[in-house]
């Protein structure tokens, strides 16, 4: 079963006038999740939403534990450990997962990302006893083996081969965190690298197991058909007997410093059939309130062939095959994307006009009330579509909870978004694409290297030092 981690910024195989009041745009509603919320005594977090559009549904654990934690030299640990997750317990063999949600007509599996892992099914609401015993059971009584582990390691080993060896933009992906971030773990691969994944021992992965994986670093979101009192019972059977260590959780404290000027990388790939350029700039973290209007500045950039961005550097000017830009929300700080794959016979340095001229657009004046509308309705639509099933809700209530910090978030932030004005967009444009704030990246293919000067026969002969 294919489990990669799915926060990946980018698929790269193809890639990606005045103001006006505020109140101007009628504001969409959406129906609040009623969501009950409490706390194990093992440190637990339980939050549930009753729902019975539908006699399904949905579990989700999550975890606090992302690659960021992976250990120092150890990247891919996370990863890694989301697909041992479904391997054999003290009760269920290998792939039983599959079997209790397939078998009944649900679905399963699981998402490695840089702050969490998130591991998820629907059922028929009458299998819910079934799948919670089967979350307690892998988290308390896991069988972390040899046999498990090397055949898990292979398995990631085949993915970074495919997604980043293979692939022609793949290691574009790569770069874009490693050059981005100069001390914070983010900077490190989600996925590992096979140097790391090789050195790894079972040892190190029981003992990221026993350190991350544990009640108190744990979240159970739970929407669907079901009867609260019961659901209740169930979990403290199951999961409210599993200890609490006495250890403390270890929590990733770095603080990526904040750039001092423009970076520049350039870099090679054998397989790349075209020059392609990145931009990355610092952000706040996920929970940031301007991070609203930078969501609406991505969408009025790149959302679309009538996005600006496409519209100028692929119809207009033909410098791109495709442009996109992105905002890569992430816990501790986040950043603000574009790349672009060139059109051919096109230089790099065109495309990197092409893009800081529409950046500096929008710099300059307000963006048009069309296009603000446009955008805040793409956004909405999106999460109003997303709510539409139990396991939607789930994850937006789980993404509140634990990413945001604050669970009620699940029921402001879309009114936050559509609060957002073009004084707003061209506020955040200002602030944090700045030319210092900027890593631009050419990545290039290896045929356009210039050749490193040759020592032929006849050179000079290297003086020698003293008598």
């Amino acid at each position: 079963m294919f489990r990669l981690c799915c926060v990946l910024f980018l698929t790269c195989a193809v890639l990606f006038a005045g103001a006006w009041p505020a109140g101007a745009q009628t504001q969409t509603k959406m129906a609040p999740l009623s969501y009950k919320e409490r706390r194990l005594a093992n440190g637990m977090r339980v939050l549930s939403v009753q729902d019975s559009s539908s006699p399904t549904v949905a579990i989700q654990v999550w975890y606090k534990v992302g690659s960021k934690d992976d250990p120092e030299g150890r990247s891919g640990f996370a990863h890694l450990f989301e697909h041992i997750m479904f391997k054999s317990t003290k009760n269920m063999k290998s792939e039983m997962m599959d079997r209790l949600t397939e078998d009944v007509g649900g679905f399963n599996n699981a998402f490695t990302a840089d702050d969490v892992t998130v591991y998820y099914e629907v059922v028929p609401s009458n299998y819910l006893e079934t799948l919670l015993w089967a979350e307690a059971d892998r988290l308390k009584s896991l069988t972390v083996d040899d046999a498990n582990f090397k055949s898990e390691r292979d398995v990631v080993k085949e993915e970074f081969l495919q997604n980043y060896v293979a692939s022609p933009y793949g290691k574009l992906r790569l770069l874009m965190d490693q050059k981005s971030f100069k001390q914070h773990p983010y900077r490190r691969p989600g996925i590992g690298n096979i140097d790391e994944l090789n050195a790894a021992s079972i040892e190190n992965v029981r003992a990221f197991h026993s350190t991350f994986y544990r009640p108190d670093n744990a979240t159970l979101v739970v929407v669907g058909d079901f009867d609260q009192k019961q659901f209740d019972t169930w979990v403290d059977k199951y999961f409210g007997r599993i200890p609490k260590p006495d250890t403390a959780l270890p929590r990733v404290e770095v603080k990526e410093p904040a750039r001092a000027g423009e970076s520049r990388v350039v870099e090679y790939g054998q397989n790349v059939p075209l020059p392609a350029i990145a931009f990355t700039y610092l952000i706040p973290p996920k929970a940031d309130p301007d991070n609203a209007a930078l969501r609406i500045a991505e969408a009025i950039l790149s959302s679309g062939e009538s996005s600006r961005l496409y519209r100028s550097l692929v119809y207009e000017q033909q410098v791109a095959q495709s442009v996109n830009a992105g905002t890569d929300l992430r816990e501790d700080v986040s950043l603000f994307s574009f790349i672009s794959i060139l059109a051919g016979g096109k230089k790099p340095e065109e495309a990197e006009r092409a893009v800081l001229a529409e950046i500096k657009k929008m710099q300059d004046a307000p963006v048009t009330k069309a296009e603000l509308e446009k955008a805040i309705n793409q956004i909405v639509t999106n999460q109003l579509r997303e709510r539409e099933t139990s396991d939607g809700k789930a994850l937006a209530l789980g993404d509140a909870a634990v990413l945001l910090g604050d669970p009620a978030r699940v029921n402001t932030d879309l009114a936050r978004l559509q609060a957002v004005t073009a004084a707003d967009v061209q506020r955040v444009m200002k602030k944090y694409l700045t030319d210092a704030n900027r890593v631009v990246i050419h990545y290039l293919p290896e045929s356009m290297r210039t050749p490193a000067p040759a020592t032929g026969e006849g050179a000079p002969a290297a003086k020698k030092e003293g008598n």
